[in-house]
């Protein structure tokens, strides 16, 4: 049986766990915006880059939340659980890597 404590608790818990996922999002937008607005805003030449949308913004925002979520988890000492969401990091990180998502503008040759 349940007392109003535990309820409490677990309620104020879960809405941590809430906002820590907020924050982690919105710092994975911080770190996408000055790429994002490059990609989009075509200034290279007028020419667009719509994978730094397609594929750099959920990559980092999902990173963002599973990385603030990790830090969480493994303060209240559920290490296993942060251990998943730290490989889900490093597999995001890999396919970001992989795939260029924050790729800069391309750079001419001095000849150009």
């Amino acid at each position: 049986m349940e007392t109003e404590q535990t309820i409490r608790r677990e309620a104020v818990t879960g809405a941590a766990g809430c906002m820590t996922a907020v924050l982690g999002a919105l710092a994975g937008f911080a770190v996408w915006l000055p790429h994002g607005r490059w990609g989009l805003s075509g200034s290279f030449e007028g020419e667009t880059n719509p994978d730094v949308l397609w594929l750099g913004l959920p990559v980092l925002v999902f990173g963002g939340i599973a990385a603030s979520l990790a830090v969480f988890v493994a303060l209240r000492g559920r290490w296993r659980s942060a251990l998943t969401l730290a490989m889900a990091v490093a597999g995001l990180a890999a396919f970001g890597y992989g795939f260029d998502v924050l790729a800069g503008p391309p750079h001419c040759a001095p000849s150009c």
